[in-house]
């Protein structure tokens, strides 16, 4: 009998597999491979990479789900002609406009309120540990006057993962392109971050945290509807204004 642990990657690898994926998705979408091109063959992708083969398996599933390769038995994986892939959910997310932006965050607003709940009830010291870490690197990045983009991802990430629910933090991958819009061109641009976002940052982020520590479901749904919410006015806002391009 075949031990399934053994073939398929660990909770720890998942992230393994997104790296490797999303390297592969760069390359093929940037025209390294063309359509009809033969990607590395799995051996060279597990020695370049140093991953188990279980690991290199998983990415190449995730570009076959996603329409960008097809694997030819006997033969190896190659590009698709990326033109003729069909239109998926959330293909067209952009930051570019605020409409955009605002339907995005009206879906996270439902979304993350109950992953900040699971959090708060489920939570290992470990995934504890990897939230508060998280938020203060947010705060690093606002004493720097940096962009908080990543570290401001990581944060809702950490929750997701938190929740002991895999496909909480899978759809938040599913769109990240659009779930952070660009602190750097706050104020600057149609759906960028409106200019008082980091304002309300740190204090919006310790609230959450500060329930979720406290293991208050109830109280972590408010403090997360209060963040996003917040964050869904503001761009409201941009958008009276005439700062769309729609």
């Amino acid at each position: 009998m075949i031990d399934a642990a053994k073939v398929l990657p660990t909770r720890s690898e998942d992230s393994l597999v997104d790296r490797i994926a999303n390297s592969l998705r760069r390359d093929l979408e940037a025209g390294v491979f063309r359509a009809g091109d033969k990607l590395p063959s799995e051996n060279e992708l597990t020695r370049l990479h140093s991953v188990s083969r279980a690991v290199v398996r998983e990415a190449i599933a995730a570009l076959r789900a996603d329409g960008l390769v097809e694997a030819r038995k006997g033969a190896g994986v190659f590009a698709l002609d990326l033109s003729a892939r069909p239109t998926r959910p959330f293909d067209d997310l952009t930051t570019a406009r605020i409409s955009s932006v605002i339907e995005l965050l009206e879906l996270r607003t439902v979304f993350e309120i109950e992953a900040a709940a699971l959090a708060a009830a489920r939570r290992s010291p470990a995934q504890l540990e990897a939230i508060i870490d998280a938020h203060h690197r947010v705060v690093d990045c606002l004493r720097a006057d940096e962009p908080t983009r990543d570290a401001d991802f990581e944060f809702h990430m950490a929750i997701a993962e938190a929740t002991q629910n895999r496909r909480f933090p899978e759809f938040l991958t599913l769109i990240r392109s659009g779930i952070i819009p660009r602190g750097e061109l706050q104020g600057a641009a149609p759906g960028a971050r409106p200019k008082d976002y980091n304002l309300h940052l740190q204090q919006e982020h310790s609230q959450i945290l500060d329930a979720i520590m406290e293991g208050d479901a109830e109280a972590a749904r408010d403090r997360m509807r209060e963040h996003l919410r917040g964050s869904l006015e503001r761009y409201k806002a941009l958008l009276r204004v005439g700062r769309s391009t729609t």
